[in-house]
């Protein structure tokens, strides 16, 4: 197993704050130093308190790795979340946030890799899938690729006018968006019809249908049952273990 170089902490400046959804802001910073990054990698977040106390939380860049002085989080407000509570409620342009990274090797794609491709995020799981999609779209080389994104409503559906427009633009890259919650209880954002049902297999196979062939990797992230339940329908529908890369997010 490979083992990874320690990460330095280094100070970022906050330059912008935007809502997202009524969950989940994007956070833009400005890196202390310059540091590549691959689509699929994350960060570290330390806070500290003033009698010492730390906090610390991993999160996925969502912004395309051609800019090594930038990144972008999106952070979903969790519950007594100690610092996603901090980030939504104290955090705005001009803050300093000390972070490390990136980290993270196996969750992550090129554009150099130009075989099919099945990307399937539950939530803000579609947090790295995001940083993949651009840097495909600003690359000349690009595999077919198939999205499928759960989100709980219409107003949950975390870059869904970015999302759109790649898909629309680019006939190699079909995008399926699903809500696990019904009409009566999502507030519509859109005029575009979505589907009220969980990611299942036949939906996996009707994706897999608009692709032409197998994907030969398949990138899932989510929550712990999402991306168990989505691996084992991608195991039995005959794809290596090795070629289903997963990472999963929790409280």
């Amino acid at each position: 197993m490979k083992i990874e170089p320690v990460q330095e902490w280094q100070i970022a400046t906050v330059t912008s704050v935007n809502v997202e959804s009524p969950r989940v802001k994007l956070f833009k910073l400005e890196l202390g130093s310059e540091t590549k990054f691959r689509a699929g990698q994350y960060f570290d977040i330390r806070l500290t308190a003033p009698d010492g106390y730390q906090a610390q939380r991993s999160y996925s860049v969502t912004s395309s790795p051609e800019d090594a002085r930038t990144i972008e989080l999106a952070i979903e407000l969790i519950p007594d979340g100690e610092v996603s509570s901090y980030f939504h409620e104290y955090v705005e342009p001009g803050d300093q946030i000390e972070l490390r990274g990136p980290i993270g090797g196996h969750f992550t794609l090129s554009p150099n890799f130009t075989k099919p491709v099945l990307l399937i995020a539950g939530g803000s799981g579609i947090a790295p899938i995001i940083s993949m999609l651009r840097h495909r779209r600003s690359s000349t080389r690009v595999a077919p690729t198939a999205v499928i994104f759960s989100a709980r409503t219409e107003s949950d559906i975390l870059f869904g006018t970015e999302l759109a427009e790649m898909s629309d633009e680019d006939p190699n890259l079909h995008l399926t968006i699903t809500l696990t919650r019904s009409k009566s209880e999502s507030v519509a954002t859109s005029s575009a019809p979505r589907e009220t049902r969980r990611i299942d297999r036949p939906m996996i196979d009707s994706t897999i249908d608009s692709l032409g062939e197998q994907p030969a990797r398949a990138y899932v992230c989510g929550g712990t049952d999402f991306v168990e339940t989505i691996g084992n329908h991608l195991l039995d529908i005959g794809m290596a273990y090795d070629d289903v890369r997963t990472e999963r997010f929790g409280p």
